[in-house]
């Protein structure tokens, strides 16, 4: 062969591996759901959605609010918002990002017949008018004072308004854009890919349901170029086979390897790791319906309705123990609703204290002196070690008389179902997209209103007046100081009452190969965009 091919050939070779070099393989802990950005705000979604799509404001590794697609914003007053939008940004399709985008994405939220669990809807109803003022600002109304909506305008995705045919869209609650009858995006146009067009660094190629979804590179995206050509996310449920693909060259980087595993991963010079403290909750919510579907056969009267029942159930679960021996170690055992140090948390808290003795003495007052039976429901494929932590919970009720059968599910099985209020005791994981109790407050604890975009989550359909007086006050107050006293009343009643049984905080871990760095993220979100080689 002479020189002139060999050097072909060397440059084929080359670009090769400068090609391989250019994609990204991750491998996902739990599937996405859906390529629709506006469906169900679970983590595996966001973490897909957030390559693709954006919203105006961005929330950075440790959930602090920053510029996005709007640049800035203010008050005019405390109900009024004003939101200067990027110019020069365009969707993939080469169309022009302006403030009409905004109000149909608003719109489509309000339309999404395919909406799970009021994910993206509660946010919304909570505003009175979406106007824009030019192509390039937005002016957003709220029906009463919303401290928080900077970080909650970070979940709103935007699209396209040319995915319909052209007409006239204004914000309206009362007739929901005047949508009905009209047509709007769906979710099977997202999956296909037609409508899953963003203004985000990647493009989406494939969303493939239960398999590889694969991205490219958006190179005229506005903001820093990627380094990846391309990425490819698998998901692989089990932590086992997920940590053989990373070792074995499948996946560059993948998300939560085993507890058990992060000792021997610490000392292998080929793999590198990322711990980042998270503000995901792992709780038990308890349902307050007579009768409750999985108590006692399904029979009234629910013992779960007694607060002396929520009590024992919290007083008989070890979660020091839990922490140190089924998280070996990565996780914070509760002692409230949010890490203390955050804003509304209660100084000074112990960790919820595990009494099995005073436990039982308060089954037998409330009339549980032989217990009752009843079913936890899990995921065992979303949260770290969740399958072990609810078989663990299930021994600490048994110790205490209490019956307790566990079904355990993948994810895409479980979060439909508990959207649609299947469960009794389902075990949960929650992160706040703000260091603010008040998130969890009037996501999963306040009485549910629709209207006002409240208990979207109470699935457990709990309501106590003191604690909505609190937590709905709250919600209204701008005023940080006295926010923060009402958020700390509201803890302390959920605290008292225990509808939900808070049990320990995840680190989130990932692994990776060597040469590359990630920092990770508090949200449990892994995005390409923010791994790098080194």
């Amino acid at each position: 062969m002479n020189r002139y091919l060999l050097a072909g050939a060397a440059f084929l070779v080359m670009g090769a591996i400068e090609a391989r070099a250019q994609i990204l393989r991750i491998g996902m802990a739990a599937e996405p759901t859906s390529a629709d950005p506006q469906q169900y705000a679970a983590a595996p979604n966001s973490t897909l959605h957030n390559h693709v799509f954006e919203s105006l404001v961005a929330l950075d590794a440790r959930l602090k609010a920053g510029p996005s697609l709007a640049t800035a914003w203010s008050r005019r007053d405390d109900t009024t918002w004003v939101f200067d939008l990027r110019e020069g940004v365009k969707f993939h399709n080469g169309q022009n990002f302006t403030a009409a985008d905004v109000v149909f994405s608003f719109c489509r939220i309000l339309n999404n017949e395919g909406e799970l669990a009021s994910s993206f809807s509660s946010i919304v109803r909570r505003l009175e008018r979406v106007e824009a003022e030019g192509p390039h600002r937005i002016v957003i109304g709220t029906r009463q004072p919303e401290p928080l909506l900077p970080a909650d305008l970070s979940t709103l995705r935007i699209i396209p308004a040319g995915l319909v045919p052209a007409r006239p869209i204004a914000f309206s609650l009362a007739d929901q854009c005047g949508g009905r009858g009209q047509p709007w995006p769906t979710l099977a146009q997202f999956n296909d890919g037609s409508a899953a067009i963003g203004t985000g660094p990647f493009r989406l190629r494939h969303f493939g349901r239960s398999g590889v979804t694969e991205l490219v590179r958006h190179d005229g995206y506005w903001g820093a170029r990627p380094h990846w050509a391309e990425v490819r996310l698998q998901p692989v449920t089990a932590a086992g086979p997920r940590l053989a693909g990373l070792l074995a060259g499948d996946h560059d980087v993948v998300e939560a390897p085993a507890t058990g595993d992060i000792p021997r991963l610490r000392n292998n010079a080929a793999i590198g790791l990322a711990v980042a403290p998270t503000t995901r909750l792992i709780f038990l919510q308890l349902d307050q319906r007579n009768p409750a579907p999985f108590v006692n056969g399904g029979g009234a009267p629910n013992p779960l309705q007694d607060v002396r029942v929520r009590q024992a159930l919290s007083l008989a679960i070890d979660r020091n123990a839990i922490a140190s021996r089924v998280m070996d170690g990565l996780a914070l055992p509760a002692a409230q609703f949010l890490p203390e140090g955050m804003f509304g948390t209660i100084p000074g808290l112990p960790v919820l204290p595990y009494d099995p003795a005073r436990a039982r003495a308060l089954l037998a007052e409330a009339g549980y002196a032989n217990g009752f039976s009843l079913t936890l429901h899990a995921t065992n494929n979303r949260y770290v070690n969740d399958a072990r932590v609810i078989q663990a919970v299930g021994q600490y009720f048994a110790r205490i008389g209490v019956r307790a059968e566990v079904d355990a599910m993948p994810s895409n099985v479980f979060f439909g179902r508990r959207a649609r209020r299947e469960f009794s005791v389902p075990m949960g994981g929650w992160a706040a997209s703000a260091e603010e109790t008040l998130l969890f407050f009037r996501t999963w604890m306040a009485s549910t209103d629709r209207e006002r975009g409240v208990g979207g989550s109470n699935y457990g359909n709990w309501s106590h007046a003191a604690f909505d007086a609190a937590a709905l006050t709250a919600l209204i107050t701008m005023g940080e100081p006295e926010r923060e006293q009402l958020l700390r009343e509201a803890s302390r009643i959920g605290l008292q009452e225990m509808p939900i049984l808070p049990l320990h905080f995840e680190s989130a871990v990932w692994a990776f190969r060597r040469g590359l760095a990630y920092a990770g993220r508090m949200d449990q979100q892994t995005l390409a965009q923010e791994i790098r080689p080194q």
